[in-house]
């Protein structure tokens, strides 16, 4: 490139996901409506229910003359028309992210140094803390930290609290990490908004609480994490994301412990970045994530 001259500002995209009954022609009818308003393809994706007979799409192009405002409306119209959900999001949008915390740090600290490194396309706005922990490691990467106990009695006003820090960052994701508090399904139903979790263990297997001590009691041979979104039943919401270790006789709980918590960052941060990308569809209690 010559000295001096500016590298090309790129074009803003749109992301569509839509699902519905499936019926002929459904790739056919989307790419033409882009293709006629002078849009440009990137991608497209698409899956098919046969069990449920449901048609599911993930569709990201350049409007034409980069007008996406213009082009979200209109295909939240067309998609209507055509018996489909549909949501779309335009790259110019960064998802404003609030992190939920306790004591431990290992995926808190992973979330903020991928967020750091521009390699989570939201932005982390604020961390809520149960315990006051992680305040400095927080203001050391410049995110607000707010500090809110919860206890038996004080759930209900805590929780009303976090729901107005939550409207007062615009808050529109929130990620549970190792935030050792269980959600309540007023909390849940008056953010209206997707929350993920990680659970240290392989879903739905070793659910509630001190799962490495359950594997080890039962003698597995694998352990597990399991990237979901919170819902009102414990540990049995919409699986985003899953990894697994082998492990054998020799390991102590101590040992299931240290080999989780690599698990648990990897799939905390991948079920995130997957949902910022818009790359994760919700549909009963199943999710279909698209390459």
């Amino acid at each position: 490139m010559a000295q001096g001259t500016a590298t090309p500002a790129a074009l803003p995209t749109l992301v569509a996901l839509l699902h519905g009954p499936d019926q002929p022609g459904l790739v056919a009818r989307v790419a033409g409506w882009i293709f006629e308003r002078g849009g440009n393809i990137l991608h497209a994706d698409q899956h098919r229910d046969t069990e449920a007979g449901i048609f599911f799409q993930r569709v990201e192009w350049e409007p034409a003359n980069g007008d996406a405002s213009a082009d979200t409306t209109a295909f939240n119209e067309f998609g209507r028309s055509l018996g489909m959900h549909v949501r779309v999001a335009s790259s110019v949008h960064r998802t404003r992210v609030a992190l939920f915390v306790s004591k431990a740090d290992h995926c808190f600290h992973d979330l903020c140094l991928r967020w750091r490194a521009g390699d989570l396309p939201g932005e982390v706005v604020l961390v809520v803390g149960n315990h006051p922990d992680l305040a400095p490691m927080a203001q050391g990467y410049g995110v607000p930290f707010v500090h809110v106990p919860v206890t038996a009695d004080t759930k209900a006003a805590a929780e009303a609290r976090q729901l107005a820090l939550l409207r007062e960052h615009r808050v529109e994701l929130v990620v549970l990490a190792r935030y050792m508090q269980v959600l309540s399904n007023d909390f849940l139903e008056r953010f209206a908004g997707p929350v993920i979790n990680i659970h240290h263990s392989f879903l739905p297997a070793f659910a509630g609480g001190r799962p490495y001590h359950q594997a080890y009691s039962r003698g597995v041979k694998l352990i597990g994490a399991t990237g979901h979104y919170a819902t009102r039943d414990l540990d049995e919401g919409p699986i985003i994301q899953q990894d697994v270790r082998r492990v054998t006789h020799r390991h102590s709980v101590e040992d299931l412990v240290r080999m989780g918590r690599d698990m648990e960052k990897t799939v905390l941060a991948q079920a995130v970045r997957w949902h910022l990308e818009n790359r994760v569809l919700v549909y009963g209690n199943k999710t279909v994530v698209f390459d």
